[in-house]
């Protein structure tokens, strides 16, 4: 079920964090339209903040089969516990995936590492890991969107789990990179808005992640899912406070 939540603040930047503090979540789990841009005015005349609307997924609302969902999600990690200390969210996940996996007729290694905001990284390794990412990292972006929606269904803690097959991500990251600070360099030289493909969520953020300290553009969202895409645009250098001289009359 998709939820969204406005914020206004001083800046974009500034909005868009509020945002995501107050529901735990990363950049790349949700969605960010901005509604209005934030106005410097004229010596502080005209001044307005900037508003956006941040769009995430959220567990859909069972008050009736909640108790019975909790109740599976505890039992279920000793069932599919491994011998060793393996964490029971890991237990679960592996689980899961490697259901999945076996339906989809791919055997995978699995490789837990925990992340800095609590969650977990998920790394698949072994043959025919180009099934598991398809073309331009869709099937593994609907692997991870569905392994996140089952462990996640009825636990009052969200934990976001990324899954990764071969490094994928961080090789589609470098990429990604080059192409925005390629589209800035563009768009500087031509003085115009510059606008890339469409890209999911995750995509998008690492366009805006990586421009948001370029000098001479600014970066935007624009679309409806699934054609959303990010503008690139160019952004005039401030002009010197040229305040008018006196003039002397001959």
């Amino acid at each position: 079920m998709i939820k969204t939540l406005e914020k206004s603040a001083r800046t974009e930047d500034e909005a868009i964090a509020l945002a995501l503090k107050e529901l735990g979540l990363d950049r790349d789990e949700v969605s960010v339209e901005i509604l209005e841009r934030a106005k410097s005015g004229f010596l502080g005349i005209g001044a307005s903040p900037a508003l956006v609307r941040v769009s995430y997924e959220a567990p859909d609302e069972e008050p009736v089969q909640q108790p019975q969902a909790a109740a599976v999600q505890t039992q279920a990690p000793a069932e599919a516990a491994p011998a060793g200390d393996e964490p029971p969210e890991y237990a679960q996940i592996r689980k899961f995936l490697g259901g999945l996996l076996e339906r989809m007729g791919v055997k995978a290694e699995m490789e837990f590492s925990p992340r800095d905001n609590g969650g977990v990284n998920v790394s698949l390794s072994g043959s025919g890991m180009g099934a598991i990412i398809g073309r331009r990292g869709e099937t593994l972006d609907a692997i991870q969107h569905l392994t996140n929606y089952v462990v996640n269904r009825g636990s009052e803690k969200h934990m976001h789990i990324s899954v990764d097959a071969e490094c994928y991500r961080s090789k589609r990251e470098e990429s990604l990179t080059r192409l925005a600070e390629k589209m800035a360099e563009k768009a500087i030289k031509y003085k115009r808005s510059m606008a890339l493909e469409p890209m999911n969520s995750y995509e998008r953020h690492v366009i805006h992640t990586a421009l948001q300290n370029y000098k001479g553009v600014t970066t935007s969202s624009t679309g409806v899912e699934p054609n959303r895409r990010v503008v690139v645009s160019y952004v005039k250098p401030e002009q010197p406070d040229n305040k008018p001289k006196s003039r002397e009359w001959a």
